[in-house]
């Protein structure tokens, strides 16, 4: 053998049984668990709902969460993903009242308690609104990595961009998944149904 490559080989072999004598090893002790970390999404926060009553990440525990973040001026998205959790609360029946529902503003410049109890009133009374100040909602924002901006209109007025997605949080307030809308009001009932 060429002694220029009877090192590589030497080392190729150490590595091939260090590999094999490692598997045997995982093998014998029933192998790994795999321990999968909950996702870094959601945190403290301080707001207040739409009669304005304190509202922290506490008064999320004990009861499964959906979570939509979005703003009153809004002229399509949030009222359709709105009307579409109310659809979803109103297809719980009786168990609805055993799901934290919360649609907190991206726009507190516009989006008082006022302004969005009066917005709310065309959805399910399950259905709660949050605000804040603006470095309160910054806070929120930045905890469940929402995406929010002030775009300016042509006539001096503004929109806001936004992510717009339905968190699901579980009953000690920890994040499962974006909550799909994209069935029927009975199927997405009976799927937060499992949280409860």
């Amino acid at each position: 053998m060429d002694r220029a490559i009877r090192p590589l080989v030497i080392i190729a072999a150490f590595a091939g049984s260090l590999a094999v004598g490692l598997l045997i090893m995982l093998w014998v002790m029933g192998g790994l668990k795999t321990v999968t970390a909950p996702a870094a999404i959601g945190g403290p926060f301080q707001l207040v709902d739409q009669a304005g009553r304190t509202v922290t990440e506490q008064n999320l525990k004990g009861k499964p969460t959906l979570i939509f973040f979005g703003f009153t001026h809004c002229p399509d998205v949030c009222p359709t993903a709105l009307f579409e959790i109310s659809e979803v609360l109103k297809a719980m029946g009786s168990d609805a009242d055993k799901v934290n529902a919360w649609f907190v503003s991206v726009d507190p410049e516009r989006d008082t308690a006022a302004a969005m109890k009066d917005y709310l009133s065309s959805f399910d009374p399950h259905l709660k609104g949050l605000t804040g100040d603006p470095a309160a909602v910054a806070k929120v924002l930045s905890a469940y990595r929402v995406y929010a901006r002030k775009v300016p209109l042509k006539d001096g007025d503004y929109t806001m961009d936004h992510t717009a997605l339905i968190y699901l949080m579980d009953r000690n307030g920890n994040f499962v998944a974006p909550f799909n809308l994209k069935r029927t009001p009975e199927e997405a009932a009976k799927d937060l149904k499992r949280y409860l």
